[in-house]
């Protein structure tokens, strides 16, 4: 459905994204404010206002351009800054202020389906709301867990991987996001979007 979309729906898309982001970005700063990092918290990124996560170009326009465009569509807020020195636990603390971001969405893409399970939503302007908060934070989930740098999935990996491995994954994510973005679509000509669609259909499925 994300893949073809109406433009009488993109109002809606793009505050259900605004909010989706912007609860994932706020629970990684909450996350790492939590486990001993005042980073975030020094940047104003502790709160739960999405404007303050948000990239115009990254956050808004590419998702968009890609779900206009029919392809699995790309979503990525402004990162959460912390400081891994500052994080408890080491790698694995850094893992959980990672993961307290893509879970965050899985949550809200649980209560959507709950949600929409019960008699009283019934059909129509709330329904398709809830319809898209389910399939974007369904999206948010299994995108941002991919294991690729410097996406939420990678600090899972790094708290495992060893240190040869880790230092390949810190050199990829020095590259920053414009270069995850160009590998991010060429994956996509080689099958990437496929495993997408088939993984976000798994979770949905199991979800409804």
């Amino acid at each position: 459905m994300l893949s073809n979309l109406d433009y009488a729906d993109i109002p809606i898309v793009l505050a259900v994204l605004l909010i989706s982001l912007g609860l994932h970005e706020a629970m990684h700063a909450f996350a790492a404010h939590r486990l001993g990092d005042n980073t975030a918290l020094h940047e104003g990124r502790l709160t739960l206002n999405p404007l303050k996560h948000v990239d115009l170009m990254t956050t808004v326009l590419l998702p968009l351009g890609m779900m206009l465009l029919h392809l699995p569509p790309i979503l990525i807020a402004r990162p959460v800054p912390f400081d891994p020195e500052q994080v408890k636990y080491g790698e694995y603390g850094s893992a959980l202020i990672a993961l307290a971001g893509p879970f965050t969405n899985l949550g809200i893409a649980a209560a959507s389906a709950l949600l929409l399970r019960t008699s009283f939503v019934g059909s129509g302007f709330p329904a398709e709301v809830l319809i898209f908060f389910l399939l974007i934070n369904v999206s948010l989930f299994v995108f941002n867990m991919l294991p690729i740098p410097p996406l939420d999935g990678s600090r899972l990996l790094y708290a495992f991987a060893p240190e040869p491995v880790q230092k390949v994954m810190y050199q990829i994510e020095a590259m920053g996001f414009v270069f995850l973005i160009v590998v991010l679509l060429v994956l996509m000509q080689v099958g990437l979007g496929n495993v997408l669609v088939n993984l976000n259909q798994s979770v949905l499925n199991f979800l409804l």
